[in-house]
């Protein structure tokens, strides 16, 4: 006769213990108990485990108020759950999941008195994130049924749940949990033994290199955690983000993964050993990278480091016209979204027939927004008015901005600064949208470089409201002001940052697409699963891979190498499957093949 183990449906998992009654595994025992199993919740903590049943009671009393619960089903929920100081209260379980402190010590432990405790099929779950389920399964009496169930915070809304196995655990088992997260109403996702999985482990080293971004005081806490918003669309930024999973965990996780991959962009970057040392590790103290109105708090408080509302007091140039160099979608975009703010848009290409063309696409842009009740008629007519096409960069003689937004290549750009340079009158503030090219030497190529910005603006520049404002070592104070207020105007976030590769965006979301290539080539998870996982667990609006697709591989394998060049990281060194994408002009959506196929329009 078959044991449960080896048939998943002889055993539903109905009653499962959760060891660790902290946040997250309180929100693991509310989902179970909601999902109509048994639940024992095992805390060493006599107050923690109290603490526990306020917060379920809490919960599903909230529950209840929105409609999701009747109060039977609250009653019901609360009766399925029950509490204890005791390891043994888990003899009866199914299914064991453990989500005590990340310490390979603590876990060791309890999985070896869990040995002596529950039934011979019964399943251990580890939630460990960063930790080896291999090395604690082979610490196991029975290792073939430990394997790691991770749940995302918190636990009731995070879809996300990774289905982790070590070589040693035995594929009924993986069913068993498989099924019961799917009756949980989650995603499973299954993957294999590493640091960090699929998720945390391309988004810790994100969260490890703004982290260092910020140390090297590249760019503002508040600035790196903005661009990252509104430029990527992310719920939240990365140091707010630190300071939610807790700076100490966060470098716990990079540890481990350090120590497995030995790539410098997961060696935790001082400032989170420090922090962690100090005592400052996010929400959970009050103090992080951010203060918060008090320890448990997510209401930022202003601290030194706040920045003031004033600017320094440098007064800007007056800005009445602006001139708009290009022809493609950046540049008619560009050009929309100024004359939208009432400025006064020179619109100049290399041949009138081509600014016209680009003219044209705006005026069906607006069209679009008086289709969709976003603006009047009236006001796109007047605004479509304020834009003049010309075949020439000799019609920004009286333009008091210039801002470039051709082709991205360093020689093209200076042919154009130089021509700028002669046609612009004294004053007038240059600026190049480019993503990834030294601004300086683009400045170089003028005879006024303390009159060179940059102002990169993220496509569709009228819908996207993050600019980054670039200054070089040479760029004048009244410029930045100038700029400063100008955004303002166009009603986009203007960001501060140097003059380096990648600016701030580019910079953090680059190396995590190209790890996330990283992770397929290596055969370590799907497309699909790597998806889901981020879009499930990171709340990211677009996975990866379809991210990559859409902004185009040749676009990306060149922005990894401007990276790799500036910084000579080796973790940076484009991936060679991108490499190989790219040459066999595989490019994405606008070739109809990247990394998935397309239907042809």
């Amino acid at each position: 006769m078959a044991t449960p183990l080896s048939d998943p449906s002889l055993s539903p998992l109905q009653t499962i213990a959760v060891v660790g009654l902290g946040t997250m595994g309180t929100g693991i025992a509310e989902v179970l108990a909601r999902a109509g199993r048994e639940v024992v919740g095992i805390d060493i903590s006599e107050a923690q485990a109290a603490k526990a049943v306020a917060g379920l009671e809490t919960a599903t009393a909230r529950a209840v108020e929105r409609g999701r619960l009747t109060e039977q089903e609250r009653a019901d929920v609360l009766a399925r759950v029950h509490v204890s100081t005791d390891l043994r209260a888990a003899a009866d379980a199914d299914l064991v999941i453990e989500v005590a402190p990340e310490s390979y010590e603590i876990k060791h432990q309890i999985f070896r008195e869990l040995d002596g405790i529950v039934r011979p099929e019964t399943i251990l779950a580890t939630g460990t994130n960063a930790l080896s389920v291999t090395r604690l399964a082979a610490d196991s009496a029975r290792p073939e049924r430990v394997l790691g169930l991770h749940f995302f915070n918190p636990a009731p809304a995070m879809k996300l749940v990774e289905v982790v196995s070590s070589v040693l655990t035995a594929p009924a088992a993986v069913t068993a949990v498989t099924n019961l997260a799917l009756d949980l109403g989650k995603e499973p996702v299954a993957v294999g033994d590493r640091p960090g999985f699929v998720a945390d482990g391309l988004l810790f080293g994100y969260l490890n290199q703004a982290a260092a971004m910020y140390e090297a005081k590249y760019a503002s806490r508040e600035d790196i955690d903005a661009a990252m918003r509104l430029g990527c669309g992310l719920p939240m930024g990365p140091l707010a983000l630190l300071d939610l999973i807790g700076v100490d965990t966060a470098r716990t996780v990079l540890e481990a993964m350090y120590t497995e991959s030995h790539d410098r962009l997961h060696a935790p970057a001082p400032i989170l050993k420090q922090l962690s040392e100090a005592g400052l590790t996010g929400r959970k103290s009050g103090r992080g990278f951010y203060t918060y109105e008090a320890p448990g708090s997510a209401t930022v408080v202003q601290d030194a480091l706040t920045p003031l509302e004033s600017s320094a007091g440098v007064q800007g140039r007056e800005v009445r016209s602006v001139g708009v160099a290009g022809s493609g979608t950046m540049a008619s975009g560009i050009a929309e979204v100024f004359a939208k703010a009432g400025y006064e848009v020179v619109l100049a290409a290399r041949s009138e027939e081509k600014a016209q063309t680009a003219k044209a696409r705006i005026g069906k842009s607006l069209s679009r927004s008086v289709d969709k009740g976003r603006m009047t008629a009236e006001a796109a007519a007047q605004t479509l008015d304020r834009i003049t096409a010309a075949g020439s960069y000799e019609a920004f003689a009286d333009v008091d901005l210039a801002v470039e937004a051709v082709a991205e290549d360093l020689e093209i750009k200076q042919q154009l600064f130089q021509a700028l340079d002669k046609v612009c009158k004294p004053g007038a503030v240059l600026a190049t949208t480019t993503s990834s090219l030294p601004v300086v030497a683009c400045a170089r190529a003028t005879s006024r470089p303390q009159d060179v910005i940059g102002m990169h603006f993220f496509n569709p520049a009228p819908a996207m409201k993050l600019v980054e404002v670039v200054r070089t070592v040479l760029t004048a104070e009244d410029v930045h002001a100038t700029v400063r207020e100008v955004c303002g105007r166009i009603r986009k976030h203007a960001v501060d940052c140097g003059d380096r590769a990648g600016f701030i965006v580019n910079a953090l979301l680059f190396p995590y697409l190209n790890n996330a290539i990283k992770m397929v080539q290596e055969h370590y998870a799907s497309l699909d699963d790597i998806d889901a996982a981020m879009k499930l667990g990171g709340g990211y609006p677009m996975g990866p891979f379809e991210l990559l697709d859409v902004v185009g591989l040749d676009v990306s394998l060149a922005i990894e190498k401007v990276l790799h060049r500036e910084f000579r990281d080796p973790g940076l060194a484009p991936a060679p499957l991108l490499e190989h994408l790219v040459a066999a002009g595989c490019l994405g959506r606008k070739t109809g093949r990247g990394f998935r196929e397309y239907a042809r329009r």
